[in-house]
């Protein structure tokens, strides 16, 4: 078999709660038959924690500070790497762009309830995980030319849920 160029596309999703314990979902035109958690594709060249700012910002307005990694999943028919992270509110108010996105609200979700919400399985998992993880993973992001040079770490500091 001859060898071919990997084409995986990775994508970033972030939770997110506010002072009650409720997560911030929404819905997507193109997802419409669910709720998920924020994110969005990592442009090329850009740091995961980078991508996860500026996903969560674009669809909510709200703006955050990674924590750290709480699980990596992937899609293998689409050849779609997800990772998620914890993150903290830092500021703003829900406003969401209304060309991708229907609707974005803080929701109190837990395991009794999830299924109301989150209709697809490998979201349900995502959410799931990311609101039982015990360790958040911490992340770096580096650049390899001409010298490795640490551009930053997220140290997956569990005391900011």
């Amino acid at each position: 078999m001859e060898y071919q160029v990997p084409k995986q596309c990775i994508s970033v999703a972030a939770l997110v709660t506010n002072e009650s314990g409720e997560v911030l979902l929404l819905r997507t035109h193109w997802r419409s038959d669910t709720w998920e958690m924020p994110g969005g594709n990592v442009e090329l060249g850009e740091p995961l924690d980078k991508a996860i700012y500026r996903e969560f910002l674009e669809e909510t307005g709200i703006i955050i500070k990674p924590m750290g990694i709480t699980g990596v999943y992937m899609n293998i028919t689409k050849q779609v790497l997800s990772v998620c992270f914890r993150a903290q509110y830092v500021s703003g108010e829900i406003k969401i762009q209304e060309e991708e996105i229907l609707e974005a609200r803080y929701i109190k979700i837990d395991e009794s309830n999830i299924g109301e919400y989150i209709t697809r399985p490998q979201q349900r998992s995502r959410l799931l995980d990311a609101m039982n993880a015990k360790c958040i993973v911490p992340f770096e992001a580096w650049e390899a030319d001409p010298n490795y040079t640490l551009l930053h770490r997220l140290e997956g500091d569990m005391d900011h849920k």
